[in-house]
């Protein structure tokens, strides 16, 4: 069986979407349930705007028959880049092999997609029939969607039967992510149009949407009433939960599985398989987590006269299995395995029926099912299932909802924990593989921390030639341990090396580009299913970005050693590659919401390692300035790893400490400084951290801040404390969180010394005074003159400074009061 198991892949553009996930689940119980292999490809981090998919030139292009037997496509997210031609062109790329497309009906190609179509039109019948709602909005998927194009033609449908005037302006466009709910839902109300109803093209729009409302003062569904499409597992449990059509996503992948193997066993498919969808209503329009209790038939017996199971049994089954979404074949007898166990305790076998619960609630856990689901199965049972007296079956019913309580709150525990767990290690293996800046310290780096994120099975290879036509294996572990790789290259097309993807048993694999932004491509990672999802793209990116490092710091040797043959070389070579790392990680665009914010970085002759950054939050956003002691590539690297840490720690916990990262990253730069580096350089550093309401929470040791006070006109000067970053081991005793408050056209000035320390001919200094003056004259200009008045003054001060000056500019503007709406 083993030697002749087939494999089958599956691809998509990325795994972290519910979508996605949702898809990917049911593929891989599928896969396992058929015993046949996975590969799972993904090819980019996320969906954002603006980003075209390279369908060509990425590890989509390896999947094929070398390696593979059939292909799932979910063309419904891809679509997304590529649009509908390229979808289309891109499923019929990977032609004669079996493959079936999900989410989006291909002409010619079998496909797997839900009726979108009965799902928005129950949505649209919901608000407007059973809520009276007229003035309904809509907030559509990404333009080149085809799903989205029809489940936006199905609402204008809605609206014209039922005689209401479709409103151009109450339909806005989002990206099928939360953020993009939440900028449809800002652009929505900026039109100044009235709506009493939103409905998204998806739940996480649907869930941004609701954020926006509610900051702006507007209740859900007290003033505005909020339906989405998907029902993914977060919208069970939001505040208020959110009412949505339900698509059966797992199944979908399940299907589209057998779809795939029923052609490989020579059989005829449909060319388009179409699953139901349900309205699932919930407290966002009103109707309450469980909207009602299941109907009797028509002509069913009154509850006066109760029936016994075995004369209602089939209708029973039939309306369990309408109450909870289970997608997996194994499952399939529960409802009549309930009811067996029920009339058992009837019979009197005390125990039998929450025994069975309790095996179920453990099987539907190990499937992914929303274990609160299956209170509904109770509140049916419970309204259908009656003997008198009723006190026996009254603490049945209660004890059976405790059981569902604690198991649902127990499972969305472990998911939680897991979560925690598989972000506190994603975040030190970040910090490790930021220091790996070589190919021998970066495979030690992989033994070590990989199995710490479940990643026991792993093959990663760097591309051998310029066309990515072979591969040659760098790092290869199997069963949590390193093993040596084989030293010739192979087909790119095959994956992995020889031997590592054939395993006697059945194996399911996810397949990585590992690469640095869109241009560089190092090659391909091959790592075990069953990890947690955010852990491959995180674990991807970092060992891409280590591989960058590694480059980058073989360029710095190489720089090096030009150095000590030629002198003169030397200097001028180690100041351009320095001058490129700093200017490189300048942030192209500075934006942090409340903030007017600009600023400007000028290297002197002998570059420094100057640094600052400025990284958006969804409560407000981080500053950081720090300039680092000496000049040349030393400092560049230095200054290189604290904006590589800074923006990896400020990422992963946005709310975090500014004093503990500061600590934190002070452990790090010592031990790279002094023991691996063995250098002495030092850095100052500041980081901020500023939320909306003003408050600004700072650690570290620069220069002072300068706050320039709308209502004063004046500046004050609020000296940063604590020590140089790299000096000590440790230097959390002396490092605490300060905090100020900005009002609005408040204005905030960070600089490096290279300002304040600029000496002129008489050798005096420019000097806090004249920086503060320079910022009184001119503050209520623009921020951008502001710093260009601060530049002109220091330049006329010092035609030629001997040390990098930086300067950052922000102006505070308080958040305008909520409009109205609705």
């Amino acid at each position: 069986m083993a030697a002749n198991r087939l494999t089958i892949a599956l691809l998509t553009d990325y795994l972290c979407g519910e979508y996605q996930s949702e898809v990917r689940f049911g593929v891989e119980r599928a896969a396992e349930a058929h015993d046949v292999n996975l590969v799972v490809a993904f090819g980019e981090t996320r969906a954002r705007r603006g980003y075209t998919l390279d369908a060509r030139g990425s590890i989509y292009s390896l999947v094929g028959a070398a390696t593979v037997d059939g292909v799932v496509i979910v063309s419904s997210a891809l679509t997304n880049h590529l649009g509908v031609e390229g979808a289309h062109a891109f499923c019929r790329s990977y032609a004669p092999l079996p493959m079936c497309s999900v989410g989006l009906a291909m002409e010619g190609i079998p496909s797997v997609i839900v009726d979108n179509a009965l799902g928005v039109e129950a949505a649209v019948a919901h608000v407007l029939d059973d809520h009276a709602c007229r003035r309904v909005a809509y907030i559509s998927g990404p333009v080149n969607n085809e799903e989205a194009k029809l489940r936006a033609r199905v609402y204008r449908r809605a609206l014209e039967a039922r005689a209401l005037p479709y409103d151009e302006r109450l339909l806005v466009f989002g990206d099928f992510l939360i953020d993009g709910g939440r900028r449809a839902m800002r652009e929505l109300l900026a039109r100044g149009v009235d709506f009493d109803a939103v409905i998204a093209g998806n739940d996480n729009m649907a869930l941004g949407a609701m954020d926006t409302l509610k900051a702006h003062g507007i209740d859900v569904p007290g003033d505005v009433l909020v339906c989405g499409f998907d029902d993914v597992a977060v919208s069970r449990v939001t505040r208020p939960s959110l009412t949505t059509v339900r698509q059966p996503i797992k199944e979908l992948g399940a299907v589209a599985v057998k779809t795939v193997l029923r052609q490989l066993g020579g059989e005829r498919v449909p060319e388009c398989s179409l699953l139901p969808v349900e309205l699932t209503r919930r407290e966002s329009c009103g109707c309450g987590y469980y909207a009602a209790l299941p109907r009797a038939p028509t002509g069913a017996p009154s509850r006066r006269e109760p029936r016994s199971i075995a004369e209602q049994r089939e209708d029973l089954e039939r309306a369990l299995a309408r109450s909870v979404t289970v997608p997996a074949a194994s499952l399939d007898a529960w409802p009549r395995e309930l009811l067996s166990a029920l009339e058992e305790e009837l019979a009197g076998q005390e125990g039998r029926f929450l025994g069975a619960l309790q095996d179920l609630l453990e099987a539907a856990g190990r499937e992914g099912v929303a274990l609160d689901q299956l209170q509904g199965a109770i509140t049916l049972l419970r309204a259908r299932v009656r003997r008198a007296p009723d006190d026996d079956l009254e603490q049945l019913w209660h004890a059976s909802r405790i059981l569902i309580g604690h198991a649902s709150m127990r499972a969305e525990g472990e998911k939680r924990l897991y979560l925690e767990r598989a972000s506190i290690n994603l975040s030190w293996t970040g910090m490790c593989f930021s220091t790996s800046l070589s190919m021998p310290t970066l495979r030690r780096t992989l033994a070590a921390e990989l199995p710490r994120v479940d990643l026991t099975h792993v093959a990663i290879s760097l591309y051998d030639d310029p066309q990515r036509a072979t591969l040659r294996s760098l790092f290869l572990m199997e069963n949590s341990r390193e093993v040596e790789p084989p030293p010739a290259s192979f087909a790119s097309s095959c994956l992995a090396p020889p031997g590592f993807l054939s395993s006697a048993e059945r194996w399911s694999v996810i397949a990585m580009p590992l690469t640095f932004g869109e241009a560089e491509h190092f090659g391909i990672a091959l790592v075990n299913s069953g990890a947690n999802e955010m852990v491959y793209d995180t674990v991807r990116l970092q060992i891409a970005s280590a591989m960058k490092a590694v480059s980058m710091h073989r360029e710095i040797v190489r720089q090096v050693e030009i150095r000590e043959r030629l002198e003169k070389e030397r200097v001028r070579q180690e100041s351009l590659v320095a001058e490129r790392i700093q200017t490189t990680l300048v942030p192209a665009r500075l934006h942090v919401e409340g903030l007017e914010l600009c600023a400007a970085m000028k290297p002197a002759a002998e570059v420094g390692g100057d640094y600052y950054d400025a990284i958006a939050t969804p409560e407000g956003g981080w500053l950081g300035i720090g300039d680092v002691a000496g000049h040349g590539l030393a400092a560049g690297l230095v200054m290189l790893m604290i904006q590589s840490m800074v923006a990896a720690m400020t990422r992963r916990d946005p709310g975090a400490s500014p004093g503990e990262l500061v600590s934190a990253l002070n452990r790090a730069i010592h031990e790279n400084v002094r023991e691996r580096l063995k250098r002495d350089e030092h850095a100052t550093l500041l980081l901020l951290r500023y939320e909306r309401s003003g408050r600004v929470t700072f650690a570290g040791a620069h220069d002072d801040i300068v706050v320039c006070r709308a209502g004063t006109r004046r500046c004050e000067c609020v000296p940063s404390s604590g020590v140089w970053i790299g000096v000590l081991p440790s230097i959390d005793a002396v490092t605490h969180d300060a905090e100020l408050l900005l009002e609005d056209g408040d204005l905030l000035v960070l600089y490096s010394d290279g300002v304040t320390e600029a000496r002129n001919v008489q050798q005096e200094q420019f000097g806090l005074e004249r920086l503060c003056s320079a910022v009184e004259v001119s503050q209520d200009a623009p921020v951008e003159v502001i710093r260009d008045r601060i530049l002109r003054d220091v330049e006329s001060w010092c035609s030629s400074p001997d040390d990098d000056i930086t300067i950052v500019v922000a102006r505070h503007r308080a958040r305008s009061s909520p409009g109205s709406a609705g």
